[in-house]
C-alpha cells in the first residue's frame, strides 16, 4: 500500500451578514438533498451533546483532566443549544420548500459515551466532520439564499471545532484550511451512530484502525474494513490534509485501489477507486499552552487506552498515520 498526500486549498470568502427573511418556496433536488442531510447530521449533534450533558457529572470531567468541570460543561452546553437551533432553522427552511423534514433516524452513541475521555475526542471528531459536510456539500447546493445560510451554520461549527481542537491538546486552528468531505464520506464515519432512516445518499465503507498499544512515526498501520475482504495487493492508503508543509491537526486517510491521488476539491474528487474511508485521524504536533487552562493533559498525549472501544472513521490522536502497511480485515 502507498501513501500520498494532498493540500486542500479553498478560496476565501467575504463575510455575509445573516437574514432573517424567509426562503422562497421550492428548491432544486440537489439542494433539497442537502438540507435534509445536514438536518439529520445536525440532530445526530444535538442528541449526542444532550446525551452526554445527561450522564456525565461534574466529578466525570475533572477525572478526565478538566482543571475546572464548568470549562466543559459550559462549551458542550453552549454547543449543544447551537446545534438545536441548526435543526429549528433547516426544518424551517425544508419545510418552506413544501417538503417533509426527515425526523425519524435514531442515534446510538453508546459505544463512546462511557466516559468523558472516550467522549471528548468523539466531540471533535462531529464537528470535524461536520466542518467537512458543509464544505463539501457547498458544490451541490444551487440556491444562493440557503448558501448563505449553511455558510452561517459553517462558520459556527467551525467555532465548535476550535474549542475542542484545544480540549483534546491540539492546535486552536491547527491547519489553514479545512478538509471537505463529500455527503458518502460523512456517512463512512457517521453512518454507523445512525439507524431507522433513508437519507438517499449510499455510505462508502466504514474504515477502522486496528492496530493496538501506542503508534508513533515509523509504526505501521493496519485497517479492518466490511469492504476489505481478501488480498489488498493492489490497494493504497492516500491521505488529505488541510495545509502544506507539514502535518497538524485533522488527517483523512481512505483506502484506493490505484495510486492515482485523490483530488482536494470535493467537486471532483472521483469516488470510483475508493475502496473505503475516510478514516479522520488528528495529529497534535504542534500543541498550544492555551489548551492546558481547560484540561491539564492539554499537549502531552494520553496513554493509550486499549479497552477504549473503536470509533468508527476515528484514530486517536497518539496514532498518527505517518506510515502504512497493507490493509488488513
Amino acid at each position: 500500500m502507498r501513501l500520498s498526500t494532498a493540500s486542500f486549498l479553498a478560496a476565501a470568502v467575504a463575510p455575509i451578514a445573516v437574514s432573517a427573511a424567509p426562503f422562497r418556496r421550492g428548491t432544486d433536488n440537489g439542494t433539497l438533498l442537502v438540507l435534509q442531510f445536514a438536518h439529520v447530521l445536525e440532530q445526530l449533534e444535538t442528541q449526542f451533546y444532550q446525551q452526554a450533558l445527561t450522564k456525565f457529572q461534574p466529578s466525570d470531567f475533572t477525572a478526565a483532566g478538566f482543571t475546572s468541570a464548568d470549562i466543559p460543561a459550559q462549551q458542550f452546553t453552549a454547543i449543544q443549544s447551537d446545534e438545536a437551533a441548526h435543526v429549528t432553522a433547516l426544518e424551517s427552511i425544508i419545510t418552506s420548500f413544501g417538503a417533509t423534514p426527515v425526523t425519524t433516524c435514531k442515534f446510538d452513541f453508546t459505544s463512546v459515551l462511557t466516559d468523558v475521555k472516550t467522549m471528548a475526542p468523539v466531540a471533535r471528531l462531529v464537528e470535524n466532520v461536520g466542518v467537512g459536510a458543509y464544505l463539501g456539500a457547498a458544490h451541490l447546493v444551487q440556491d444562493p439564499v440557503v448558501l448563505t445560510a449553511a455558510a452561517s451554520i459553517l462558520s459556527i461549527e467551525a467555532r465548535h471545532q476550535t474549542i475542542l481542537n484545544l480540549f483534546q491538546g491540539g492546535s486552536a486552528i491547527p491547519q489553514a484550511f479545512d478538509i471537505p468531505l463529500l455527503p458518502q464520506e460523512v456517512l463512512a464515519i457517521a453512518g454507523p451512530f445512525i439507524s431507522g432512516c433513508d437519507l438517499g445518499v449510499p455510505a462508502n465503507a466504514a474504515l477502522t484502525a486496528t492496530n493496538t498499544g501506542t503508534i508513533t512515526t515509523g509504526t505501521s498501520l493496519t485497517f479492518s474494513s466490511p469492504a476489505i475482504n481478501g488480498s489488498t495487493t493492489n490497494f493504497h492508503c492516500q491521505m488529505l490534509v488541510g495545509g502544506a508543509p507539514g502535518i497538524n491537526g485533522p488527517v483523512a486517510i481512505w483506502v484506493t485501489s490505484d495510486d492515482q491521488p485523490l483530488n482536494n476539491n470535493a467537486r471532483d474528487r472521483g469516488s470510483n477507486a475508493i475502496v473505503a474511508g475516510p478514516l479522520m485521524a488528528f495529529i497534535d504536533t504542534k500543541p498550544e499552552s492555551l489548551g492546558q487552562l481547560a484540561r491539564n493533559q492539554a499537549g502531552t498525549p494520553p496513554p493509550v487506552d486499549n479497552d477504549r472501544p473503536a470509533v468508527p472513521g476515528e484514530l486517536d490522536p497518539v496514532r498518527p498515520p505517518f506510515h502504512h502497511a497493507p490493509a488488513q480485515q
